[in-house]
């Protein structure tokens, strides 16, 4: 007899943004008229880069001719695309990576879900809340979170709150915990942390053996000069950290698929016996045998970001994405709404009206105003009573959506 994984049990009924999809599509069942204006899931809206393309059609015109032809590539990457990872994104800000640290793969979501795979099931995680769901729905999978609690709390899962209270950032934990999930630019949030606020983790996860595991998949979209573009610009932080990085919302990749994954070889974990082991080798490991690599197609038009064209290009779309986040911001600013995020990341965070919860606001926007968001309540139990607007709609759109949400009666 065949047996399930009983730990998928003790998930949500359905993924958020699952939830999402299926809540408009009634809606538009009984509306089939309505214009809706989507401002809720992540995803881009403007073309891959010509930088970008032009690379990605030379890469393809390759795989079609014998002598250019390439079949399995390294499952890590190809060295032409960490090395570029390395020079440009790295040593500018005075971080040393040996390419053995870099690994390429098919988006950031999928490392954030996977990484939990190498270290102990007994391990206690520690997340942000609100929080990109994946980090802790990898974790229930795996069998490490115990029951959900009735306050939407998992009992093995050490929830850190962000608050108004503590300025939508997180506190040290106040119980021992082993990996530490840290995401910014925030998502949802949009907050950051400046350096000296992310070197109290860093000197915590060494003073307490943690690692932590830092999702940067928005450090582009950093606008202020005094915000760390990755956490390996903290002294001591390549003994303690994994870092996470994305071409999905930098340049447009979040339907061809390409991210990198940073393991120093001096960031460890320990067994049983008390061993220290190098999590950059165990890392190898998995992914030699789960992972086959992005195609070579991808990576080459992934190198083409890095080029004085490609970095020219991809500059103009983020601010093309940063103009409508100011534009959300001052927008919901003037119709009265508290708001947070939009200045360093493509994400704004607004607390609801009216004491409603954070699904009633979005059944109130998209309904009077047909309006998509994302309710804050899907992001954790601190989440319920706030709201996410993205900034990867069209101008047009972005602009329309505000003079709605200014019609809104409140």
């Amino acid at each position: 007899m065949a047996k399930i994984n009983e730990n998928y049990s003790k998930l949500p009924g359905n993924y958020l943004f699952s939830e999402i999809a299926r809540r408009i599509q009634a809606y538009q069942a009984n509306h089939p008229e309505a214009d809706i204006i989507r401002l809720g899931i992540g995803d881009v809206t403007q073309p891959l880069v010509p930088a970008v393309i032009d690379a990605f059609h030379r890469g393809v015109t390759e795989m079609g001719h014998a002598e250019t032809f390439r079949g399995y590539g390294p499952e890590q990457g190809y060295d032409f695309l960490i090395e570029k990872i390395i020079e440009n994104d790295f040593k500018p800000l005075g971080v040393h990576l040996d390419m053995d640290e870099v690994f390429i793969s098919d988006g950031a979501k999928c490392d954030t879900g996977n990484i939990q795979e190498i270290f102990s099931q007994d391990s206690i995680i520690a997340v942000t809340d609100p929080v990109y769901p994946v980090y802790v729905d990898s974790n229930v999978m795996a069998g490490r979170s115990g029951a959900l609690g009735p306050d939407g709390r998992y009992e093995r899962i050490v929830y850190l709150a962000c608050t108004e209270a503590n300025g939508l950032k997180p506190d040290l934990p106040k119980v021992p915990v082993d990996l530490i999930y840290l995401c910014f630019p925030n998502n949802p949030t949009g907050m950051t942390l400046k350096k000296d606020e992310l070197k109290v983790w860093v000197d915590y996860a060494r003073a307490n053996r943690a690692v932590i595991l830092f999702d940067a998949a928005y450090e582009a979209f950093i606008q202020e000069p005094d915000i760390p573009h990755s956490i390996y610009e903290i002294e001591g932080a390549k003994e303690v950290a994994i870092e996470f990085r994305s071409f999905s919302k930098t340049a447009g990749f979040t339907g061809t698929r390409c991210a990198y994954t940073v393991v120093p070889k001096t960031v460890m974990a320990y067994d049983s016996a008390g061993k220290a082991h190098s999590l950059n080798k165990l890392w190898l490991r998995r992914q030699t045998t789960k992972f086959n690599g992005v195609s070579y197609p991808i990576q080459v038009a992934a190198a083409a970001v890095y080029s004085p064209e490609g970095q020219a290009q991809i500059k103009a779309v983020i601010d093309y994405y940063m103009t409508n986040a100011r534009i959300i911001r001052e927008g919901l600013t003037q119709a009265g709404f508290k708001v947070y995020g939009g200045v360093n990341a493509p994400y704004i965070w607004l607390k609801t009206p009216d004491h409603l919860s954070s699904w009633e606001f979005f059944d109130k926007l998209l309904s009077e105003v047909q309006v998509v968001g994302t309710p804050g309540a899907g992001f954790g139990p601190s989440g319920e009573g706030y709201f996410r607007l993205t900034a990867f709609g069209s101008r047009e759109n972005t602009e329309r959506a505000m003079e709605r949400i200014r019609s809104l009666k409140l």
